[in-house]
């Protein structure tokens, strides 16, 4: 049954009047590239399930930041945390380290060019 509906899935394709072509316009992408300036990348260091909206309630309280922090799930265990002033990021990036259920959260400052397949995890604050 589940290999039918994955390749009824992988099947599946747009036809030219469903496809739709969103133009972003470069006002557009340059605000959307400025508001991640005050932005952390984080990443759990588990392979196991956890409750993601659990630990986003569990950080933004930790961080002292309830109504201050966006945060967005970017990939498999990655999150982006936006920050409404630099001063807070800083204070976060340096206060680790940082966990949730006994994980480690690895994070890094977001820099231009960043993305989900990039980002090299190879330190953590201890």
């Amino acid at each position: 049954m589940a290999d039918d509906v994955i390749n009824g899935l992988e099947n599946m394709k747009l036809t030219v009047d469903e496809e739709e072509v969103i133009k972003i316009t470069e006002e557009g992408r340059l605000e959307e590239i400025e508001s991640c300036n005050l932005s952390l990348i984080g990443k759990f260091l588990t392979c196991k399930a956890f409750n993601k909206m659990a630990a986003k309630t569990t950080i933004r309280r930790a961080w002292g930041l309830e109504n201050q922090l966006h945060i967005l799930e970017v990939g498999p265990n990655l999150f982006q945390f936006k920050f409404n002033s630099e001063f807070n990021m800083i204070r976060v990036l340096r206060g680790g380290p940082w966990t949730f259920d006994n994980q480690l959260l690895m994070i890094k400052r977001w820099h231009k060019g960043m993305t989900a397949t990039n980002i090299k995890w190879d330190t953590a604050s201890i």
